[in-house]
């Protein structure tokens, strides 16, 4: 069912029909599903493994269930039952070590909400989070929005298992809509996006109560990370809430402005121009030439093809349907592959000449640039989902004309793409984010504790003749060019 389109949205939220391409989502247990280790308790109220475990509360939550655990990593947690690996799957390189040894406490629940696109164990019920408390606590607080239309789980491996390793914890939401019909959530266009922002506020200041209940005291440090959606949701919160956070992370996050560039500018453009290229001819070269010059580096030909096939078309339609549902009229989501020409086909979408609502829209889920603590972005120079050139190029900007680059740093790195995954199918010509992620976080962590500034902005070269399991975790971020950015 459509959703109407009022001039002025209301809130708070109500949703629509329940979204029929939701991810693959996996039951967990309700009850601790390892045994506990030798000399652990487990016991409410005493020291030790899981202590006050019974007295955890998350607040404003509805639902909630708390488990003790051996292991809160994937080493752990896949056996256990209480991650979901088909919310991860794709997002990280074959190579990437796991950690092990973090004994703790998972929470898992929800926060009220009338959509139903999660049907993680079995609820069928939106805004659903993860919180993870180790043991053995460094005092910090990791907080994480999911990438794409992911779920709660889709940063565990990425990100969750090297935080807990080094003592933080950990808290992750939904954002409060998932799968391909995330649009159908909301009462006006935007309305689904804007509510990732309020979720992830929401869960920021509910966990790290929690952490106070477990460890008798708050947070020291409170960091936002996340990639692509989940990169774009760290921007938002520096921006827009930075007393929940010190920092954070920003791992090539989606760019929305509402004078573009944004995914509606150049996606339109790829889905024109590739069927030329590729077919071959005496228009190939002119074809190529329009996607270079929609963002797509020369270079990353390579990578069209499955970007043709998997990401451009599909990103386009279901976030145009979410921002500009009136342009295909009553089809929901557009006309998938539709050649130019064709009635209401996205591949001809031109946002510059759109209404004013569609504008309105996007201007509630937009960026400023407007930071409020200090953020380090990194971004592939091969990512040929979300251009750096349309992106993450232009965010460093922004934030420099709004008079904070003293609070950023930029890290284009050579060889990244969209996803690490592609780093396992192309060795020789890309290299995995992962390892980069954690430098930055290192360097973060630096920067926040003693005020040491992390390396200047600029290119972070490819190393030559580096084996891939090396490539994937390990990562300098030492520069040899600049990237416009003050130091």
């Amino acid at each position: 069912m459509r959703r109407p389109v009022p001039s002025s949205p209301p809130r708070p939220w109500r949703r629509g029909a329940p979204a029929a391409l939701a991810l693959a989502a996996l039951t967990l247990s309700t009850a601790p599903a390892t045994a506990l280790p030798a000399g652990g308790t487990g016991a409410a109220g005493t020291a030790g493994h899981c202590a006050r475990q019974a007295q955890l509360r998350v607040p404003g939550a509805e639902v909630q269930r708390t488990a003790c655990l051996a292991e809160l990593t994937t080493a752990g947690t896949v056996a256990s039952g209480h991650t979901d690996p088909a919310d991860w799957a794709g997002l990280t390189s074959k190579d990437l070590s796991v950690p092990a040894g973090v004994p703790g406490i998972q929470i898992d629940g929800y926060f009220p909400d009338t959509s139903t696109t999660n049907t993680n164990h079995g609820w069928n019920h939106d805004a659903q989070f993860v919180l993870r408390l180790p043991d053995r606590w460094n005092g910090g607080l990791v907080v994480a929005g999911t990438p794409g239309n992911r779920e709660q789980y889709a940063n565990d491996r990425a990100i969750a298992d090297r935080v807990l390793a080094q003592g933080y914890a950990y808290a992750a939401t939904d954002k409060g809509n998932t799968g391909l019909a995330f649009h159908r959530d909301g009462k006006a266009p935007g309305d689904a996006i804007a509510e990732w922002n309020d979720r992830v506020t929401q869960l920021a200041r509910a966990a790290r109560t929690v952490v106070a209940q477990r460890y008798h005291r708050p947070p020291s440090r409170t960091l936002a990370t996340g990639m692509s959606n989940g990169g774009y949701l760290v921007r938002w919160q520096l921006e827009n809430h930075p007393e929940l956070y010190d920092g954070g992370v920003d791992w090539e996050g989606t760019l929305w402005r509402t004078d573009g560039p944004n995914l509606l500018d150049f996606l339109p453009r790829a889905l024109r121009a590739y069927p030329v290229y590729a077919a071959g001819g005496e228009g190939a070269d002119a074809a190529r030439e329009e996607l270079h010059a929609a963002g797509f580096p020369a270079g990353s030909e390579f990578l069209w093809p499955y970007h043709h096939k998997v990401y451009w078309d599909l990103t386009q339609r279901i976030y145009r349907e979410e921002l500009d549902p009136g342009f295909d009229g009553a089809t929901e989501a557009g006309t998938p592959y539709c050649t130019t020409g064709a009635p209401a086909c996205d591949t001809d979408y031109d946002y510059a000449t759109r209404p004013e609502e569609v504008r309105r829209a996007v201007a509630k889920i937009a960026l400023t640039g407007r930071i409020g603590k200090p953020l380090i972005t990194l971004h592939g120079t091969l990512d040929n989902l979300l251009p750096i050139g349309q992106d993450s190029d232009v965010y460093a900007r922004m934030v420099r004309e709004a008079g904070r680059g003293a609070l950023h740093r930029y890290y284009r790195v050579e060889g990244g793409t969209h996803t690490d995954s592609l780093a396992d199918a192309f060795p020789d010509r890309l290299r995995p984010l992962a390892p980069c992620h954690r430098s930055a976080f290192t360097a973060l962590e630096g920067w926040l504790a003693t005020g040491h500034r992390p390396p200047a902005s600029g290119t972070v070269a490819l190393p030559a003749d580096q084996d891939p399991v090396t490539l994937a975790n390990t990562c300098s971020l030492h520069t040899e060019k600049t990237a416009g950015t003050p130091s």
